[in-house]
């Protein structure tokens, strides 16, 4: 199994019923030797119409908050917990994440990340993994909340991404 055979079927997905409103499959992206793996929710608009992860507005932000973390996108590997869109941007309900499951699973066997950053609170859900207990978790909100609620969570998540680059520098990820 390789990372491109697993974006492969993820295309080609119809496990769960998001795949009927969505217009493609959303795989994760990075290298294949990726240390850092970070995990959202599902695709939004920008992410099903372009086929990549975290392109729109989330995306934009993202990387700014890479880049203050001390890393790049290229250097990273960044998916979802669900790969369709769910309609009206909603969040993923539990069957299409169990359904997806074995996806993200099989992104973490092939990539066997030193750390993962889990961005959000459907990525939480899956903190309990027995596949993250082998690596060191992260977890902070999601870029579009920061987007949506400004003055709320924006200072927060740089807070968290100040924090992220301290983490990466003491485990020599960078």
């Amino acid at each position: 199994m390789t990372l491109q055979a697993i974006a492969e079927k993820i295309q080609v997905c119809k496990e769960c019923p998001l795949h009927k409103d969505a217009k493609q499959g959303v795989p994760g992206e990075g290298p294949a030797n990726a240390s850092i793996v970070f995990i959202g929710e599902a695709p939004g608009r920008s992410e099903d119409e372009q086929g990549r992860p975290f392109v729109g507005r989330a995306g934009i932000l993202l990387e700014e908050l890479l880049h203050r973390a001390g890393l790049h996108r290229e250097q990273v590997y960044i998916t979802n917990v669900v790969k369709h869109r769910p309609p009206d941007n909603r969040p993923p309900k539990t069957p299409e994440i169990k359904a997806c499951k074995h996806y993200l699973e099989d992104e973490l066997m092939l990539l066997k990340p030193k750390l993962v950053v889990l961005l959000g609170g459907t990525a939480k859900k899956i903190r309990d993994h027995p596949l993250l207990k082998q690596t060191t978790v992260f977890e902070t909100i999601h870029p579009a909340a920061a987007i949506r609620f400004p003055g709320i969570w924006k200072k927060r998540l740089e807070d968290d991404f100040d924090r992220l680059g301290q983490l990466v520098k003491q485990m020599g990820l960078v």
